[in-house]
């Protein structure tokens, strides 16, 4: 199950927070600030689709995460990996550190990771 666009902005609050209120959600937004309906509306398609759920204090309801970021980011990657880079991480990899803008540093970084990875495996 994919989100949308302005579904992922509020999931990045909700992640930030961990728990909120909508008067919570409505005061991490920048400015122009969305209409409460519209956070309204976009928890309720979010809940539907669960990634959002919440407990009810009275007439409020305080709205919280579901799906950890970390995860999300994981399946988001892999999916640009199957569709772009025909399943094969070697080539999102080659990708990656060739058109991206990473400094020699960082790249050393990478190898390091890697090199721990073959390691352990």
């Amino acid at each position: 199950m994919e989100l949308s666009k302005t579904e992922e902005q509020l999931m990045q609050y909700l992640w930030k927070l961990e728990k909120a209120f909508m008067k919570d959600i409505l005061e991490i937004y920048p400015e122009p600030k969305p209409a409460t309906t519209t956070v309204a509306t976009l928890l309720k398609r979010m809940i539907g689709k669960g990634f959002v759920a919440y407990k009810t204090y009275g007439k409020s309801r305080e709205y919280y995460p579901l799906v950890k970021k970390e995860d999300y980011f994981s399946r988001h990657v892999n999916g640009l990996i199957k569709t772009f880079f025909n399943d094969s991480a070697s080539q999102f990899a080659s990708f990656f550190t060739r058109k991206t803008d990473l400094t020699k540093k960082e790249l050393e970084e990478l190898k390091a990771i890697i090199d721990k990875e073959i390691k352990n495996k």
